[in-house]
């Protein structure tokens, strides 16, 4: 029969490794959450300032958006916006300069109660900025050249279903494209 107290120093020994072990389990976890590599989670955006023009992002029109990017760029991240024109044009730079883009978020439409309001002529599409209106960027679908503007000129409305996407251009005018062909509408749109 085991001596009790030899029983007892293993079973310590064996709560104690399990123990070290878990701890380092957390700290592994911790230092994910701090690395490049790690998923990104959309933020609030409202009262922030746009970092392409500067306006403050929720008091303006049009779509907002963020950009994560690999190495800690910008310094403090997300990158901010308050137009999709303005967010793919800044990723088009960023990208041209060799920064590897993480995460990318825009409002979506098929998720938020957007609206359109008129003003002097011009139809506006209303902002969402609250971190559950965020989608992935890269998935949705875009309706551009719509004559809808935003904060800083036309508008690119993302949706994350292709039928609101195709319902919003019937009634609105304007082409659905994919993430990969906003730069060329973005190049257009600034013409």
């Amino acid at each position: 029969m085991a001596d009790v107290g030899s029983t007892r120093r293993r079973l310590l020994v064996g709560i104690a490794g399990v123990g070290v072990a878990g701890a380092a389990g957390c700290l592994a976890g911790d230092e994910r959450e701090g690395r490049d590599d790690a998923p990104a989670d959309s933020i609030d955006l409202d009262g922030r300032e746009c970092d392409a023009c500067g306006m403050v992002i929720g008091e303006a029109y049009g779509v907002a958006g963020q950009l994560f990017y690999a190495d800690g760029k910008p310094e403090d991240p997300p990158a901010r916006f308050d137009s999709v024109v303005e967010l793919v044009t800044y990723h088009e730079e960023r990208r041209d300069r060799g920064w590897e883009l993480r995460e990318a978020f825009v409002a979506d439409c098929s998720r938020v109660d957007y609206d359109l309001e008129t003003r002097e002529g011009e139809r506006y599409v209303t902002t969402h900025a609250a971190d559950d209106a965020f989608a992935d960027a890269t998935e949705l679908r875009y309706v551009v050249d719509s004559g809808v503007r935003g904060a800083m000129g036309p508008a690119f409305v993302p949706f994350s279903d292709g039928d609101d996407a195709a319902a919003f251009a019937d009634e609105h005018g304007g082409e659905v494209v994919g993430w990969d062909e906003l730069p060329d509408a973005a190049r257009s749109a600034s013409r």
